[in-house]
């Protein structure tokens, strides 16, 4: 298992890999040292090492994407098999919302077959080990709003995102006080 760190229009990003294709990718922290301390925890045993082709092609593609080009992440190999099969559902559907495109929690699991497991499918979308290439930021609560999102920067971080994937007229969560 190995991890690398990259630059990107939103911070610092970590990516970790196997022989099997992509184990993870973490969302920037604060800083680069939390990042990589984020990564390291997270991903524990991974060595830092050069990025092979297929993986310095995946770096590329979430950097592209993160600059506001349409890109298309579908093709990029990922490890599922330290994933419940559910949640591998969820990704697998995930994966299929394009760029600048959305879809509520209801809807996927609408799309799995099951209309009452939007709560389990939220769930699933926030154990993602995959942010960006499974894009979870894409997918929004039934009313339009953001939702969730577990990723460092929290909702700031989803709202940046589909902001420079070009998505208009998502909804800030309501006020409670």
């Amino acid at each position: 298992m190995h991890y690398t760190l990259f630059d990107t229009a939103i911070g610092t990003c970590g990516i970790v890999w196997n022989e099997r294709g992509l184990i993870g990718v973490h969302l920037p922290d604060t800083t680069h040292a939390r990042t990589r301390a984020s990564v390291t925890h997270r991903f524990a045993g991974a060595e830092p090492a050069d990025p092979p082709p297929d993986v310095q092609h995946a770096i590329d593609g979430i950097v592209a994407l993160l600059r506001g080009e349409k890109r298309d992440l579908r093709e990029i190999a990922l490890d599922y098999g330290r994933v419940p099969e559910f949640n591998r559902r969820v990704y697998e559907l995930a994966r299929t919302i394009g760029p600048g495109a959305t879809l509520t929690y209801g809807e996927i699991a609408q799309r799995l077959g099951g209309p009452g497991t939007a709560r389990a499918v939220g769930q699933a979308l926030g154990q993602n080990p995959w942010p960006i290439i499974v894009p979870c930021h894409r997918v929004l609560a039934a009313d339009g709003g953001m939702g969730g999102f577990s990723a460092p920067g929290g909702v700031a971080t989803k709202r940046r995102m589909l902001e420079i994937e070009g998505v208009e007229g998502v909804q800030a969560p309501p006020r409670l006080f």
